[in-house]
């Protein structure tokens, strides 16, 4: 009878661990996105929540020198001036292509990433719905269409 109060005892402690443990790792969605060779994300639409924790998972699949060929995925403000961030930040190449005057307005900003290197992000998602842009800042990336949108609603 001891060992079985005692079993009981240990099922209900780790009950009440697993209970009162953080949920973290439950609450965060991962989306996996790829840049490559083509100078386009292969998802350009991400739909979220106001408040919602996401993690972003970026790739970028490339043959090329990372000095020619590097992407990240940079996700701006509502109010953001995309093409002044751009020119920008392509002269920003010690700030690994972000241009510094701009900084208050990226949400987040995976590193810049070259073939098959990988950077995450994780973030909450802005409260004020509408439709965030996400862009490649390596020099002519986002003139040349890598642009995505994070929709919130």
């Amino acid at each position: 009878m001891k060992s079985l109060t005692t079993s009981l005892t240990l099922l209900l402690s780790l009950f009440l661990i697993t209970l009162s443990a953080p949920a973290q790792a439950q609450d965060v969605r991962t989306i996996e996105v790829v840049g490559a060779d083509n100078l386009q994300f292969d998802v350009t639409l991400i739909e979220a929540e106001p408040g919602e924790t996401l993690r972003i998972v970026f790739t970028t699949v490339s043959n090329m020198p990372p000095q020619a060929m590097s992407h990240n995925l940079v996700i701006m403000d509502l109010e953001t001036d995309l093409d002044a961030f751009a020119m920008a930040s392509m002269m920003a190449a010690d700030n690994d292509y972000l241009a510094p005057d701009y900084e208050d307005q990226i949400i987040a900003a995976t590193e810049m990433v070259g073939g098959g290197e990988s950077s995450t992000i994780e973030f909450t998602v802005p409260e004020t719905p509408g439709d965030y842009d996400y862009i490649c800042t390596f020099p002519g990336h986002y003139q040349a269409g890598m642009v995505g949108i994070l929709r919130v609603q």
